[in-house]
């Protein structure tokens, strides 16, 4: 597949070693990250890509005010047009319905889907997830945290990047489709 030849409707991007780096989360009693530092790079590329005209959305297994307070500290909440969150949406990636939660959200209909990119850090959750929804799937491997080598064909990424400056070069070669 040649990034150059699509264009997208979206990006769907995972929070956890993904946009934040998981090693600083401060959490309190119930498990709900309060604050934490970015993946470098990550809040210049989620602005550049605003400023080109993506769409974004958040798709994550979290606590629901974890995102809010981790992307609200950095002045990124407001990036992103919808967030798919396991614990109020009732499931965990890859169940198809944390992403379809997410693309009905921003009103993607079905045979859209192959324009549509997810960006995470977890083979079985976010790449397996989709890839079964025909999704163009990035797996970000900044760290040696999750397996990298899938087990499965559903587990194999369409692009595998290792920092923001990556995926950035790799989202240039896409144009956002409205």
């Amino acid at each position: 597949m040649d990034p150059r030849d699509h264009t997208l409707y979206a990006v769907c991007l995972d929070l956890g070693d993904t946009i934040v780096d998981e090693d600083t989360e401060i959490n309190d009693k119930t498990g709900t990250t309060n604050r934490a530092e970015l993946v470098p790079g990550m809040a210049d590329l989620l602005h550049d890509l605003r400023e080109r005209g993506f769409r974004l959305a958040l798709v994550a297994d979290s606590r629901p005010a974890t995102p809010t307070n981790v992307l609200s500290q950095h002045q990124l909440l407001d990036l992103f047009q919808t967030m798919a969150i396991s614990e109020v949406v009732g499931v965990s990636k890859p169940d198809p319905r944390m992403f379809t939660t997410a693309l009905s959200a921003l009103g993607i209909d079905r045979d859209r889907y192959r324009s549509v990119m997810m960006v995470g850090n977890n083979l079985p959750r976010d790449i397996a997830g989709a890839n079964r929804l025909g999704l163009v799937s990035v797996f970000f491997h900044w760290n040696d945290r999750r397996r990298a080598v899938p087990v499965t064909a559903e587990e194999a990424p369409d692009f595998t990047v290792t920092c923001a400056a990556e995926l950035r070069g790799l989202l240039a070669g896409y144009e956002p489709r409205r």
